[in-house]
């Protein structure tokens, strides 16, 4: 059996989608090799370029990707086919599975998949905040809505990261609940990822932060849904209320309609203890991470969230919200807030950065849960629906 898995997403610099992605991808090739799993398949990886690429013939596949086996060039840039999708959806169907050699299953990892009429199809679905919180993106995420709803009328299944998305799409896309498929995400580190890296060597080259005071972590895309806004507010009260000597500390790209948050970092009366540290490299994040004292993501609305795994990974306590997909995630093993709520968030953080019982329960906790979660996990569980597709 032939599958082809669209690898679009991946990026140099991968994170959310892509970092999904590109896990999943490489667990899915070293278990093809398996022959105990009862499938017998072969993998393959599509890849579209992007608009400006296409134009300037920089059709080569990410390094990320490229060492990989059965690598298949789609012939028109993504995105500008969406119109497509939505008026003539047969128009390039031919060409392109023909251009992917007829797979057995297509799966759609970039919130679309082609109507080919020999393939079973796919169709990975992360969240839906384009539909419950349109608020919180941008125009061209806004469109998602209309592409997904349509690809559903020729999907086979759907694969989701949570049971808080599968409720999701049955709410708001009215899609069979058994015909649904959820297969929860993992850490890119596992727990002895710091013992390989040198950290004083990187700590040193590392100029952008002091590591002089305890600190507070965020982890993720600086973006509205994020609820940074709050966290800052929050930290604002810790300073003034509690006089805590910590830090702030941001980890991330900028997303969409960053500036409010970078105004609330310029108005605190802390602004000085709060570091935007931008993209950084794993081996960076994995220290940021192992040195904090908490993880705070207030998040609005998540498909999953990593980075709840991600600081359990190195025995940093979470304080996260309380709704949405991150409950799920997090089990008992973190304390969960109304994220509308600054002066919560802000007592939650307190707490654990202050109760050491609190705080070594939270690690000890956090340890346990994030040895249930592993990329070769979410690549057996795409496996399964995989086969339960093919029924």
């Amino acid at each position: 059996m032939k599958i082809v898995i669209d690898g679009t997403p991946i990026k140099p610099n991968p994170s959310g989608v892509g970092l999904h992605l590109m896990n999943l991808i490489q667990w899915l090739y070293i278990l093809q090799d398996h022959n105990d799993l009862k499938l017998c398949y072969e993998m393959g990886i599509s890849y579209q370029p992007g608009l400006k690429n296409w134009f300037k013939g920089k059709l080569a596949f990410p390094d990320l990707i490229s060492s990989y086996s059965n690598l298949y060039s789609l012939p028109l840039p993504v995105r500008t086919l969406n119109p497509f999708l939505l008026h003539a959806p047969n128009l390039f169907c031919n060409l392109f599975e023909s251009s992917l050699d007829f797979p057995d299953i297509i799966h759609g990892t970039n919130f679309l998949v082609y109507p080919f009429k020999k393939s079973l199809k796919i169709l990975n679905i992360y969240d839906l905040t384009f539909l419950k919180y349109p608020q919180y993106v941008n125009s061209v995420v806004k469109k998602y809505g209309q592409i997904v709803k349509q690809c559903l009328t020729w999907t086979d299944l759907v694969i989701s990261s949570s049971e808080s998305v599968k409720q999701d799409i049955i709410q708001h896309l009215d899609f069979p609940p058994d015909r649904i498929y959820v297969t929860p995400l993992a850490s890119r580190y596992d727990h002895k990822y710091i013992e390989n890296l040198n950290c004083e060597i990187l700590i040193s080259s590392f100029t952008r932060y002091h590591f002089s005071k305890p600190y507070i972590l965020f982890v993720s895309t600086i973006e509205p849904r994020k609820n940074i806004i709050t966290l800052i507010t929050a930290f604002n009260l810790l300073k003034q209320k509690y006089k805590v000597d910590h830090d702030l500390v941001l980890i991330g790209q900028k997303g969409w309609n960053y500036e409010s948050i970078f105004d609330a970092i310029a108005n605190s009366p802390y602004q000085k203890n709060i570091y935007h540290l931008d993209y950084l490299s794993d081996e960076l994040v994995a220290i940021f991470y192992s040195k904090a004292d908490v993880l705070a993501y207030p998040s609005h609305y998540e498909g999953f969230g990593l980075p709840i795994l991600e600081a359990m990974i190195f025995n940093t306590p979470v304080v996260t919200s309380n709704i949405s997909s991150m409950p799920e995630v997090a089990g008992d093993a973190a304390l969960l807030i109304n994220p509308n709520e600054p002066e919560e968030l802000a007592e939650a953080i307190l707490k654990t950065i202050s109760d050491r019982n609190l705080r070594n329960d939270l690690v000890a906790k956090g340890q346990e849960r994030a040895k249930l979660f592993s990329w070769e996990k979410t690549a057996l569980g795409t496996l399964e629906a995989y086969k339960k597709v093919l029924r």
